[in-house]
């Protein structure tokens, strides 16, 4: 077949750059625009050429359609492949997880099918499904970048406009928060369940059901040797689960943070101890900011590590034990829903829904609330930044500093009384009053009266 050739031309109707070929099947003329603003100057001329140049090589490898045709599976696929492959691992993970839930609701068959009104049809739904507002702006965020890079790359027309969530806000007041920093009291209540709770099955709060009779199906004998095997397997892990959930409170590490942090393995987060201080080392394909990073571990969690034998320090740092023999290490996830069971059997509630009544118990994430929260009142914002390893200094000042202004007060208000000062500007007066009618008027010269 003849090699196709793309040109730039010129229409003295369009605003912008054309480019234009000749379709050796059709033998007729196929234009698209460059979207480069036709203005004469050499600059936008060569911009508008490279343009046409990318589209010639996309005809002849195969890879153009018109958008029209390009369906939502082949734009999924030269998306995860173009630029998810390039981003950390959980920003893969969960946009690929967006799309699933988005094919589950909307079924596209072409890209195309991506109108303002499928989208705000989703956003009824993730809310029927219960869905914060927060969670469905955080699902169009990541949708219309990957329209918007469809557009870039030829694939969709233009971007359908789209009404985001006006509720969904980013105030960090107590009952706005999906959970709370617990206190120490509130974990060491949640490490006193820890045996009890692994002697019970532990599923995901929203998918319980009732449990059937057990003695309905087994002997009293097998009831019993269950019971007992359970209980030693309990028993066994206890210890893992312990130093596990010490370390969450230590480190302020993240769920899956925790899970992947290792002694030896840099491929992964890892404990570096050449320097002088223990500190934490990130490769750029599990970071957010996609960079490798040396970071500062807190002395108290440095400590804990260090206490842990020379010999032992290979492989995984925390390995929370299952509850079955011969079983595969747990994945994060499953570890967040036995952490989520302590909290429960504990009493820790973090958060309570006034419309819905649904309780929210203490998780991993709200044992790093407790840390942050501790660490800001130690040392300064930019400090925690680092520490809390968040890309951006507003979300350090709006999640923890922010919060810890009742903490300042308390602390304002202590030194006030202990200064032996008044609670209010009116009986400070009175008090003024009263400490100038003690003292003799012929003894108050024109310095006593300026003071």
């Amino acid at each position: 077949m003849e090699e196709i050739h793309v040109k730039v031309v010129e229409f003295s109707d369009r605003k912008c750059y054309q480019m234009q070929y000749v379709d050796p099947l059709t033998d007729r003329k196929k234009t698209r625009s460059t979207k480069v603003e036709r203005t004469g100057r050499k600059r936008e001329r060569t911009e508008a050429e490279r343009v046409a140049a990318k589209w010639e090589a996309e005809l002849r490898e195969g890879r153009y359609k018109a958008p029209s045709l390009v369906t939502w599976a082949e734009f999924r696929l030269r998306y995860e492949d173009e630029v998810l492959s390039s981003l950390a691992d959980n920003t893969g993970r969960k946009v690929s997880g967006i799309f699933n839930v988005f094919e589950d609701i909307v079924n596209p068959t072409r890209l195309r099918d991506l109108t303002p009104g499928r989208l705000c049809y989703y956003q009824q739904r993730l809310r029927e499904k219960g869905r914060s507002e927060s969670t469905i702006e955080g699902h169009l965020a990541h949708l219309i970048s990957a329209l918007n890079w469809a557009v870039k790359m030829g694939l969709l027309a233009s971007t359908p406009s789209v009404k985001k969530p006006k509720r969904a806000k980013k105030a960090t007041k107590g009952g706005k928060m999906k959970g709370r920093p617990i206190t120490l009291e509130e974990f060491e209540r949640m490490l006193g369940k820890i045996e009890k709770t692994l002697c019970h099955p532990i599923r995901p709060q929203a998918r319980r059901e009732k449990p059937a009779n057990p003695r309905r199906i087994l002997g009293e004998k097998a009831i019993l040797d269950r019971e007992r095997r359970q209980q030693e397997l309990a028993e066994a892990a206890t210890p893992s689960w312990r130093h596990y959930l010490q370390g969450l409170w230590l480190s302020g590490l993240r769920l899956e943070e925790s899970m992947e942090l290792t002694w030896d393995d840099h491929s992964r987060l890892c404990i570096d101890l050449s320097g002088e201080h223990p500190m934490l080392s990130i490769p750029a394909e599990l970071e957010k900011g996609h960079r490798d990073r040396l970071l500062p571990l807190a002395p108290e969690f440095a400590e804990f590590l260090l206490a842990t034998p020379q010999a032992d320090r290979t492989g995984y740092v925390f390995n929370p034990m299952s509850r079955r023999k011969y079983a595969p290490r747990l994945k994060a996830h499953r570890v967040g829903e036995v952490v989520a069971a302590f909290g429960e059997a504990a009493g820790v509630k973090v958060h309570h829904d006034q419309k819905s009544g649904s309780v929210k118990y203490a998780s991993a994430h709200d044992l790093r609330r407790s840390f942050g929260e501790r660490w800001a009142n130690r040392i300064m914002p930019i400090d925690l930044m680092i520490l809390m390893r968040h890309e951006s200094m507003d979300t350090t000042l709006r999640f923890y500093v922010g919060r810890n202004a009742q903490n300042t007060a308390k602390t304002l208000w202590d030194a006030h009384k202990s200064a032996g000062l008044s609670n209010t500007l009116g009986n400070r007066a009175a008090e003024l009053e009263s400490a100038q009618k003690k003292v003799p008027t012929q003894n108050l010269g024109a310095s006593g009266l300026m003071q």
